[in-house]
Formats: structure tokens, sequence, C-alpha cells
């Protein structure tokens, strides 16, 4: 695993490339909170002791709502996690549900090697989505995990 704290091959949007390109500058975590403000416009939602939620400044294709849960610590992997930390999860998630009226969705968690995870942000976080059942070019939303082999392909021509 790379020590960069983002990974611009799983970028999804030009203006989402640019924003990490700044961020791998700077060679600090985006996500961690002294500098999310930073890169992050979002507003943020709610704090806990272990989490903080808000928007996705970049939510996927034919979502209504694409949540953040944040964990307030640097991590990158499960086991670096508090154990009362995965019941505060739970307990935002529920208060997501029920402060956005959701009726249904998924909830993901990427964590360690972007290799495996497909993640653009190596800090520990969460997402909740909600799919735009509404939307007129509505397709199910997708959640990568894993590179391509294209991907991991590159990657090693480029070192």
């Amino acid at each position: 695993m790379s020590k960069s704290f983002v990974d611009i091959d799983n970028a999804r949007y030009d203006d989402q490339i640019q924003v990490m390109e700044r961020i791998e500058s700077a060679d600090h975590c985006p996500f961690c909170e002294e500098n999310l403000k930073k890169y992050h416009r979002q507003p943020i939602l709610k704090k806990t002791k272990y989490w903080l939620v808000t928007t996705n400044q970049w939510p996927y294709e034919h979502t209504r709502w694409h949540f953040l849960i944040i964990y307030r610590q640097h991590i990158v992997k499960l086991s670096q996690l508090e154990p009362k930390a995965g019941e505060e999860l739970f307990n935002l998630i529920s208060w997501l549900e029920k402060e956005y009226q959701i009726p249904g969705g998924g909830l993901a968690m990427r964590f360690g090697d972007t290799n495996y995870s497909a993640g653009s942000v190596t800090h520990l976080h969460a997402q909740l989505v909600m799919p735009d059942l509404t939307d007129k070019d509505y397709q199910p939303v997708r959640i990568k995990i894993g590179k391509s082999v294209d991907q991991l392909k590159n990657k090693s021509r480029n070192k």
C-alpha cells in the first residue's frame, strides 16, 4: 500500500482529481478533522465521540442521498477501530435513516490497501447510499470494491 492518503486512480470526476492532486501535494489526510474543511465543502451534519457525518461531495450517480460517516481518528483498517465505535456507527446510521426518511439503501465501508478496496481516501469511513428511483436516467447504484486489471497493470508500470 502506498503512503499516500489518497488514490487518484479511484477518483470518478475531473474536479475530484484536481482536489486530490492538491491533497497529494500537501501530503496530509483530507478526512482528518484538521484538514477536512480545506477540501470538503459540505457541512458536517452530526459529530459524535468517534464519527462525523457529512454528505459526499462527489456522490455516486443515481443517488438521492450519499452520506460519508468518517471516523474521527486517523485509521485505515477495521482492526484499528475502537470496539465501542461500532455501536456508535449503527446508532448514527439509525439516526440518518429516521432524519432523512430513508426507506432503503446500502452501507459500504472500504478499508486498507486501495488496490483491494478501490477507495479514493485511505482514512476509514463508511458510506450510506440511497438510490434515486425517480431519476429519469435511473440505473442501480454500483459500489466498486477492488481495482480493475488495467488499473493494476498501469500502476505497476508507473513505479
